[in-house]
Formats: structure tokens, C-alpha cells, sequence
């Protein structure tokens, strides 16, 4: 990721993502502080994000719109509450960052089955280049 503003952006997406079902679960909270001390995002910076929402940045590089895709999907099951519109928003979100509806709807299902949520990152990148074909 190259820049600072792209980073508080995608952070600020997040922080919006997480409390569209009306709420913010701890676990949610503590998720969305672990990307922020993974993208080095002092922790008061991080604080003032949540009185500032809806500043964000597109990314133009696909592996990081990739990677941001698949920290939306984490956040969206960390709390064990799957919402509709959860679903809608992500589902939004990555169309809106030129993601392949296709790919999305793969690694939501693969998700959605796995027992931890998680998904080896190497089959994310690889349903996304799949569709470059």
C-alpha cells in the first residue's frame, strides 16, 4: 500500500463496515486494531477514526483491493453474527472497487464453509486471477 491516506481510508471503510449492523462487537473492535497496528497507524489516529467515517480512498493496486476484500470478509464474520446487510454492503463494496462479482461470491461461499472462516490467502488471489482467464 502506498500511501498513508490510502491506509486511513481503508481503515475508515472498515470502521463503517463494522458498525453497519448497528452495532461494534469487541471482537470487531480488537480485529480492526490488529489492521491498524499491521498497517502502522498510531492508536490515537486510529481512535479519531471513528468520529470521521466515510473518508475513503480507492486503492488502484487489485492485490490490495484483493487483500482489503478479504479484511472486510474477516470483520464480517468475527463477531459470529452473519447480517443481510452485511451480505449487501460487502457485496457493494466490492463492486464498487471493481472486484469480480463472481470471485467474491467463490470466497464468501468458501468462507461461509470453512469451520474458522478463514481461507488460505493463496486461494483468495487465485479466485481472483481465475477470472482473469
Amino acid at each position: 500500500m502506498d500511501s498513508y491516506e490510502e491506509k486511513i481510508g481503508l481503515l475508515s471503510e472498515m470502521i463503517a463496515f463494522a458498525v453497519i449492523d448497528g452495532e461494534l462487537h469487541d471482537r470487531e473492535y480488537d480485529f480492526l486494531l490488529l489492521v491498524s497496528q499491521e498497517l502502522n497507524v498510531e492508536k490515537d489516529t486510529f481512535m479519531d477514526l471513528f468520529s470521521r467515517r466515510n473518508e475513503f480512498v480507492v486503492v488502484k493496486d487489485e492485490f490490495h483491493r484483493i487483500l482489503h476484500f478479504y479484511r472486510l470478509a474477516l470483520l464480517m464474520h468475527c463477531d459470529g453474527v452473519l447480517h443481510e446487510r452485511e451480505r449487501i454492503a460487502i457485496n457493494e463494496i466490492g463492486i464498487n472497487m471493481g472486484l469480480n462479482p463472481s470471485a467474491m461470491k467463490r470466497i464468501l461461499a468458501l468462507m461461509e464453509s470453512s469451520p474458522n472462516k478463514m481461507i488460505d490467502p493463496k486461494v483468495v488471489v487465485g479466485a481472483f486471477q481465475e477470472q482473469h482467464n
